[in-house]
Formats: C-alpha cells, sequence, structure tokens
C-alpha cells in the first residue's frame, strides 16, 4: 500500500474489529497495541483484521475517527444556544480539555503529529471528525450569543479559535514535547477558569 493511500473495506464483522481495536488502543496506546491482541480482544482472526484493516495506522485512524466522532457528539450536547455564555464556554472548555488530557487523545495527537507528512489523510480524518465539527457548532453558538447581545464578537470562527487556544494553555505543548503527560484537577480547572474570564474579558457585553 502506497504511503498516504486510505482504503477500508466494510463488512459484518467492521464493528467488532473496530470494538476490540478501541479496547487495545485505549489500554496500551498506538505503540503498545499488537495486532495479536487487538484480533483477541476482537474475537477474529488475523486475517480477517488484516482483510479489513491492512495497515494498523489506518485501524488506528477509523478508531480515532469513531472516538473523536464520540467526543464531538459529547461536546457538542454541551453547547446549549440559549446558554449563558460563562456556562457554555466552561462546558465546552472542559470537554476539550478532558479530551486533551486522556491518553488516548494524546496518542491521537502524537500520531498524527508523527505521521503527517507519510498519511496526512490521518490528520485530516481525524479533524474534520472531531475538532472541525465543533469548531463550527461553537462558532455558530458565538454568533448567535452576539446576535442576542450576550457577547461582542465580529469574527466568530477566530474567536472560538482563540477560546480552544486559550484552553490548551500550558497543557498542549507540555504534552506534545513530551514534557507533561498528566494534570492534576485543581491546575486544569485553574487554566479552564482562566480561559473563560479572558474570553469574556475580551468578548463580554
Amino acid at each position: 500500500m502506497a504511503d498516504g493511500d486510505i482504503e477500508i473495506k466494510k463488512g459484518r464483522k467492521f464493528d467488532q474489529v473496530l470494538l476490540g481495536a478501541r479496547q487495545v488502543f485505549m489500554a496500551h496506546g498506538y505503540d503498545g497495541a499488537s495486532v495479536d491482541e487487538i484480533a483477541r480482544a476482537a474475537g477474529v482472526s488475523k486475517a480477517t483484521l488484516y482483510s479489513y484493516f491492512p495497515d494498523k495506522r489506518l485501524l488506528f485512524a477509523e478508531v480515532a475517527k469513531h472516538e473523536s466522532e464520540r467526543q464531538a457528539q459529547l461536546s457538542l450536547a454541551e453547547i446549549d444556544t440559549n446558554g449563558p455564555p460563562e456556562e457554555v464556554l466552561y462546558r465546552a472548555g472542559k470537554s476539550l480539555m478532558t479530551f486533551l488530557t486522556s491518553r488516548f487523545g494524546q496518542q491521537v495527537v502524537g500520531l498524527c503529529s508523527a505521521e503527517a507528512q507519510r498519511f496526512p489523510e490521518l490528520g485530516c480524518m481525524f479533524y474534520d471528525s472531531g475538532p472541525g465539527l465543533v469548531r463550527q457548532h461553537f462558532s455558530h453558538y458565538l454568533a448567535c450569543a452576539a446576535q442576542a447581545g450576550r457577547l461582542r464578537i465580529d469574527d466568530p470562527l477566530l474567536a472560538a479559535d482563540q477560546f480552544a487556544e486559550l484552553c490548551k494553555a500550558r497543557i498542549f505543548t507540555r504534552i506534545t514535547c513530551g514534557v507533561q503527560t498528566e494534570f492534576d484537577d485543581d491546575e486544569l480547572e485553574m487554566i479552564l477558569t482562566a480561559a473563560v474570564d479572558l474570553f469574556m474579558a475580551r468578548y463580554g457585553p
């Protein structure tokens, strides 16, 4: 298979393979997950597994896509278009930070970065199915809040990106550089509260 090609065959055991792979990847990460263990967890033969996913990266990409979609739906559930901005911001930020600091979230971000040149579709697939989707919905909320006079925003997409970056402060760079992989609740709460306060100081009514 050439680098960058994505060919995934669907079949009656596809979901079974995906569930088993998710369990193993969540427990051991990408590097620690073996094809043998994934096949055992899925209850299929290695031949069956390879018939669906000839490359472990493809399997991880598909698991990441589904997990990203699941996380996106959880985040979107926190966006109440009629809710007060401080509350919506806090909930949306907490959802983002929970995923970023989870082991699986760190594995996804790490793999996307490591394989960006050889396997660019992985990053695009992950982004479109999760962060990109949340970005669109969150910016829509910000636009509605601005129209209702609850916020003062001219560029909702830029504001959405800025809030996401505020929530990543101290976290994202340390994770991607391998400096820190675990964060206590008090530290995360401090970062999130500061992100909401800074955003409201700039865009509040």
